[in-house]
């Protein structure tokens, strides 16, 4: 199971974090008991989980991100392209497309970064 995989309260929990970060722990206490009603013991349970699998830290009380929102969901997404479709970026896109159209403004950034990429490689 992949360590950085999360549920869906961690992902809540996540994002709860990423928006704001640093956050002091006894805040991150406070803001969860406003948004969910958790007590401590179930923050601290939570955010150890992720400090555990190098998504946050809890250093001198101030919890910060180790990877950023994007950094997640991106390697998120490429574990998607490798275990749903043998790590084919194009079966991705065709089977995405397959149940949803692009817009033309989608369309035209997508051309864009293949040619920026294109100019790199």
């Amino acid at each position: 199971m992949d360590e950085r995989k999360m549920g869906t309260v961690q992902t809540q929990f996540a994002e709860l974090v990423w928006r704001h970060e640093p956050i002091g722990s006894g805040e991150l206490v406070k803001l969860c008991e406003r948004e969910w009603g958790w007590k401590k013991p179930t923050t601290y349970t939570v955010l150890r989980k992720l400090c555990e699998r190098g998504i946050f830290q809890n250093e001198n009380s101030v919890v910060t991100a180790r990877i950023t929102r994007e950094e997640y969901y991106a390697a998120q997404g490429e574990r998607l392209v490798e275990d749903a479709f043998d790590g084919s970026l194009p079966a991705f896109v065709a089977a995405f497309t397959a149940r949803k159209a692009l817009s033309a403004e989608e369309v035209a950034a997508l051309r864009e970064m293949i040619d920026a990429y294109g100019k790199e490689s």
